[in-house]
């Protein structure tokens, strides 16, 4: 017992002197590793540092632009003053924080209310927001966007997107009917007949339940023609 002991002994002091030799020999090199990982963590930190610090100031500017989009006033919201920063710069400058993508999504909502439907496209596609509901209607913006370019069949493509993001009783119903109504458009009456349907089985306390069985029945009549 007491030779295992002394021979354990032994091994740990071989193994501890190994180690200590490795790092005499080798202490530049772990020198710079550990100065490395120190850099690198003091970046990360630096990084975080400077996008909080970007949110902030975006946050900053973009409170006066969404003002004036809730009073309806959207040149002065996409262009800004002489004080404040519109959605516009806001957009461009801020882009990647939650602020920027806000911006992105509201810049898209008045370009497709000036007939701007390309820009608004842009917009829309570029907004990364990840609330419940945002991104779900600027998929369906995109498809409106797509419906005034008279590119009918890209347009039901978003509506029908945003209906399968989530299954609720506001959004798909609501992109459930606009992709009905592109069907229809289309010339896709059967399309445009289970779209309806759809509502009326899955979400029959929604908006558009109450009145989709007027479209249900011209679809139908129109699909037997």
């Amino acid at each position: 017992m007491k030779d295992n002991k002394e021979k354990q002994n032994v091994e740990i002091g071989e193994v501890i002197s190994k180690t200590e030799a490795f790092i005499e020999k080798n202490k530049k090199l772990l020198t710079g590793a550990i100065v490395a990982i120190l850099v690198v963590i003091a970046a990360i930190f630096g990084i975080r540092a400077y996008n909080n610090s970007r949110q902030a100031t975006a946050e900053e500017e973009i409170f006066a632009a969404e003002q004036w989009f809730a009073m309806d006033s959207l040149q002065l919201a996409m262009k800004g003053n002489a004080m404040h920063m519109g959605f516009e710069a806001i957009a461009d400058e801020y882009g990647s924080t939650k602020a920027g993508n806000r911006a992105k999504y509201c810049a898209g909502i008045i370009c497709l209310r000036q007939g701007e439907y390309q820009r608004a496209i842009d917009y829309l596609e570029s907004c990364k927001l990840k609330d419940d509901f945002t991104p779900i209607l600027a998929k369906v913006l995109i498809g409106d966007a797509y419906y005034e370019l008279d590119n009918v069949k890209e347009a039901v493509n978003y509506y029908e997107k945003a209906a399968k993001m989530d299954d609720n009783e506001m959004t798909a119903p609501y992109a459930l009917f606009k992709a009905g109504m592109g069907y229809m458009k289309l010339g896709d009456n059967a399309k445009a007949n289970e779209a309806f349907t759809q509502i009326k089985e899955k979400y029959p306390f929604s908006t558009e339940a109450r009145q989709v069985d007027k479209y249900i029945g011209a679809a139908e009549q129109l699909a037997e023609e």
